[in-house]
């Protein structure tokens, strides 16, 4: 429907975690990979906490399940079996599968293969290659001391239990001697000055390719990226002008009078492949080349088979691509479905160019009627705003224009059929609704749902129409946040064993995407790639010894899985537990486990209380008791905020001298939990440890939950869990030492257009190295950076001097997560200077501050996998790699310090090692140093009783992120008071509602300096 100046009758043109989680997901972009958003997932980053899983341990096992460990982040094991009794990827015909994959037996990918590694990586011929870089002029060091340039790497580790080999998903590529010819494209309208859209140029280059000019151009057997680039393995005439018709996909020919357009091809420059060869062998000259020219034409020449017409491919983002078959489609609800697909990028690597090859899984609209895909959408989950469903550019056929149109989505519009109303030339220019005028021609079952804006680019007016009378087109990848239930659903067809990943890359990925047998344009271009995986040296790593306080029986030690328990164990310091309150939460659903007079409440809390004290938590006196009845669920208040309004009235009775509430929820509904939190944070200064009535009622599992819970009661009441072993902590407590985390959450897709994005630093304040207040503050949206670091600095180290006797740390280590490879300068650029802008406020007139510093990129969003190549290597259930795994050779920086290290084991699917890349380094760590440190400080995650696969700092920088997406938590639903829209905002105005909701954060003299984020 039309309204304003288009008149009507035109049609136009053209983030969790486990079921019950301790926060939302955070929603770092994208489901697929991400982190993630959603930064990816969900069991890897915790599990069985009371906030934060439903799955029971080992009796008195800790409660995290480790960050990664085997969880979705964009992870992917390979695809299930066949319906009903297959294995493997394939699974017959027939439309897409509504089941799980059935389990593939584990063992060792490629056993009855020798495992070789290349000569070229042993000892003798890396050092070699380590001293001539090393053999840096003056300035080159200061410089790198300066942060101005990434240091190189000092070493390559040594010290290790065993050493081993480890096949990798890397394949080695050979490139031809010869150069290749790079073009530019240039699309320009004949006739008219119009902006052209993306989606528009990609159809005039594909109208282009039709056209007979193209191939008497030599055109041929080029590569391209369908838009901007052409690649050519021979010189081609420069320029080259190709006038285009233009008319749609849903067309069969221009129409009259078509709109025309030039498409314009330009010779940028010759590409010397052989340079890559040269930096990979580590010549000194070739470290500060820029590869990136190279990579990117080599991608775009990989590419071309898999998004060719033969290949069938359906490409997302730049590296991963999808081949929707039965076999490759699973069906996830909510009007969504799950591609599983291949991951495919060249990489440098020591001696060799590689391409590294990875499942992938991403959601996928499900074709269809886009009414229903919105009501099944909002359905899965309460509160679920349609806006988070529909991205722009969506593509959908209207099925009431006579013929049938394709057509691309603006957004969603604010009002539905029954309430938007337009003067209709069809009836005088009456002002009727969209509902009226449909039911002239059709009653519309869905007038309730919010109209579909179509209006064509930059154009005035509105082109309208109701959901139910549009399809959506198949193909299209759901960028958007995924439900718990979704991310459920994506875990179980994600996590499969190694060995069965590893199989489906080498026997299907590489035939998909044209790399084994024969490909027309790759063979062109003299590209070759060997099918079969690289082999690369790795260590295993001695675990740390773990200690518990005075009065244990024994001293745990991590198994295999780099796990133990808390059987007779008491905590290394145990907290003060007093002024406490359990608050009994009513949601309405019929699933209360207990009233506020039942006797077996009272039993569950005594055994609970009984649990700390024999932990070593010092309880004193008994909890007040109190309860809240909450409304009912009502989709005029789907973020449950007048529930919060009862809760916020209840509590206010229970002040001022409360210092922690022990929460039993009902249920796990996110909204409610994000509220309490924001409530109890920001506004009331009340530690709050959440947990579900159910679970911790079921005597079977109590002891378990009881401990799980003790251990976050601990840690924020300052006490402290677990400590490491003096030899383990030696090099920490050389000299006096802090260890930071910094993280930024983003919002992702379904949010208010300008939410902001939230920054966290967190920092030991002692040297137990166990504790790790926070500064949280908000920043402009979709910033990495973090715009106020000096600020958070200078509050971790007023802290830290605080604490320590008027003392500031002289080396502190920062573990940096979330920044990806092109963001490492910006490190340098930006939060270097900041950093050390903190540092300057402590100046004297007679010293200056000037610690030693490291910094650390942490990176958990990459597609490197390990798989064991000997069984004693292995776990015994999953064949992953044994915990302690570390890589530093073969599939590392040719030139820069850097090491992959897999510290955790893992518990489903294939576990994820996390990249570490030192990007500053005035400390000088040697690499077994930095190695040695970063697993020991692994094993001290406080909620957990196992390493986890992000180093602790990092890991808590993370959860004080998602703590402080609870507070704009309104926002990130894609609700605003402002009126404010997903698709359209004013940015200040969000920012302004942001800091009010964000209420000044935690600045309460209980909570600030605890780590009551936790």
């Amino acid at each position: 429907m039309s309204s304003g100046n288009r008149g009507q009758g035109r049609g136009g043109s053209g983030s969790g975690r486990g079921a019950w989680s301790s926060g939302p997901p955070r929603g770092r972009g994208s489901n697929s990979d991400s982190r993630g958003n959603n930064r990816g997932g969900y069991i890897g980053r915790g599990g069985t906490t009371p906030e934060r899983g439903t799955t029971a341990s080992p009796p008195f096992r800790g409660s995290d399940r480790g960050r990664g460990g085997g969880g979705f982040r964009g992870e992917s094991g390979a695809f299930r079996g066949e319906r009903g009794q297959g294995r493997g990827f394939t699974r017959g015909t027939g439309g897409p599968a509504h089941g799980r994959p059935r389990a593939q037996p584990p063992g060792l990918y490629a056993a009855e293969s020798p495992a070789s590694i290349d000569t070229r990586l042993q000892n003798d011929t890396q050092n070699q290659v380590l001293a001539t870089l090393k053999s840096l002029s003056l300035a080159e060091k200061e410089r790198q001391l300066a942060g101005e340039v990434l240091p190189v790497r000092p070493d390559y580790g040594t010290e290790k239990l065993k050493d081993i080999k480890l096949r990798t998903n890397y394949f080695p590529v050979i490139v031809p001697e010869v150069p290749i010819f790079e073009y530019g494209v240039a699309i320009t309208p004949i006739a008219h000055q119009k902006t052209i859209g993306a989606g528009k140029k990609r159809r005039i280059f594909q109208l282009a390719e039709q056209t007979k000019k193209w191939n008497e151009c030599g055109l041929k057997d080029v590569a391209h990226d369908h838009i901007a680039k052409i690649l050519s393995a021979k010189e081609l005439p420069d320029p080259i002008t190709i006038e285009v018709d233009y008319y749609g996909e849903d067309e069969e020919r221009p129409p009259p009078n078509p709109e025309k357009f030039a498409v314009v091809i330009t010779k940028l420059r010759e590409l010397a492949l052989q340079d890559l060869v040269s930096h990979t062998a580590g010549e000194r000259q070739y470290k500060d080349f820029d590869i990136a020219p190279l990579l990117a034409a080599l991608n775009i020449i990989l590419a071309s088979h898999a998004t060719s017409p033969e290949g069938k491919g359906v490409m997302v983002g730049r590296n991963k691509f999808f081949f929707p078959t039965p076999s490759m489609v699973w069906e996830l609800g909510g009007g969504l479905q799950a591609f599983r697909g291949f991951y495919s990028s060249v990489r440098p690597t020591h001696y060799q160019l590689m391409v590294n090859v990875n499942v992938c899984t991403t959601a996928f609209y499900k074709p269809g009627n886009l009414a229903k895909a919105i009501l099944e959408f909002m359905n899965g989950s309460f509160g679920a705003n349609p806006n988070a469903f529909i991205k722009p550019n969506l593509k959908i056929v209207v099925t009431h224009f006579q013929p049938p149109r394709h057509k691309t989505v603006k957004a969603l519009f604010n009002k539905t059929a029954s309430q938007y109303k337009f003067p209709c030339s069809e009836f005088n220019n009456e002002s009727i609704s969209v509902a009226e005028y449909f039911k002239k021609r059709k009653t519309l079952q869905y007038p309730d749902l919010p109209l579909v804006d179509i209006t064509p680019g930059k154009e005035k007016g509105k082109t309208l129409v109701p959901p139910e009378v549009c399809e959506i087109l198949p193909n299209q990848a759901f960028l958007g946040k995924l439900s718990e239930q979704h991310t459920a659903s994506m875990i179980e067809i994600a996590a499969q064993p190694p060995n069965v990943n590893a199989t489906a890359i080498v026997d299907q990925g590489l035939k998909l995407l044209g790399y084994a047998g024969p490909s027309s344009t790759r063979d062109k271009f003299g590209v070759g790639i060997r099918p079969e995986m690289a082999v690369v040296p790795g260590r295993i790593l001695k675990s740390p010894k773990i200690e518990y306080g005075r009065g244990s029986k024994g001293t745990p030690k991590p198994d295999e899985k780099a796990s133990w328990n808390l059987r007779d164990v008491k905590f290394a310091i145990g907290g003060k537990l007093e002024n406490w309150l359990v608050l009994l939460v009513h949601d309405g659903n019929g699933q209360d486990e207990f009233q506020l007079q039942d006797a077996k409440l009272k039993e569950t809390i005594k055994g609970f209380k009984g649990m700390c004290q024999k932990s070593g938590i010092q309880v004193v006196g008994e909890p007040r008791y109190t309860e809240v009845f909450l409304p009912a669920k009502d989709r005029s208040d789907p973020l449950r905020e007048k529930a919060m309004d009862n809760v916020r009235a209840v509590m206010l009775r229970q002040m001022p001298s409360l210092k922690l509430a022990l929460v039993l929820l009902s249920d796990g509904d996110k909204h409610i939990y994000s509220g309490i939190k924001r409530l109890f944070d920001t506004e009331l200064d009340i530690a709050t440890v959440c947990a579900h009535s159910k679970k911790i009622r079921n005597e079977k599992g109590q002891p378990q939950y009881f401990a799980n819970v003790a251990l976050k009661v601990n840690m924020k009441l300052g006490g402290v869990n677990h400590s490491l072993d003096t030899a383990s902590m030696a090099w920490l407590k050389k000299e006096t030492s802090m260890l930071v985390g910094i993280d930024v959450t983003h919002p992702g897709k379904g949010t208010i257009r300008g939410t902001p994005s939230v920054a966290a630093v967190v920092a030991s304040c002692d040297l137990t190295y166990a504790q790790y207040p926070a500064s949280m503050k908000l920043q402009e949206s979709k910033v990495e950076m973090v715009q106020a670091l000096d600020e958070m600095m200078k509050e971790r180290l007023d802290l830290f001097k605080h604490k320590n006797k008027n003392t500031l740390p002289q080396r502190i280590i920062i573990y940096r997560d979330g920044v990806s490879e092109g963001q490492y300068h910006l490190v340098l650029e930006k939060e270097l200077p900041k950093i050390k802008e903190a540092f300057q406020k402590y100046n004297t007139p007679s010293k200056r501050y000037e610690p030693k510093l490291t910094i650390v990129i942490c990176a958990k969003r990459h597609h490197t996998r390990f798989y064991p190549t000997a069984q004693p290597d292995a776990d015994s259930k999953k064949y992953n790699p044994l915990p302690g795994t570390v890589v530093d050779r073969g599939v590392t920086s040719i030139y820069h310090f850097d090491f992959f290290l897999q510290a955790h084991g893992g518990l489903q699917g294939s576990t994820k090692p996390t990249h570490y890349f030192v990007v500053h380094d005035s400390i000088g760590f040697t690499a077994d140093q930095l190695q040695g440190l970063t697993n020991s400080v692994s094993y001290m995650f406080a909620r957990a009783t196992k390493a986890v696969s992000l180093v602790s700092p990092a890991y808590y920088a993370d959860l004080a992120c998602e703590r402080g997406r609870c507070y704009i938590h309104r926002l990130l639903h894609g609700y605003s008071d402002s009126g404010a829209s997903t698709a359209s905002s004013d940015e200040e105005e969000v920012m302004k509602e942001a800091r009010k909701l964000w209420n000044e954060g935690v600045n309460g003299k209980r909570l600030k300096d605890t780590m009551y984020y936790l």
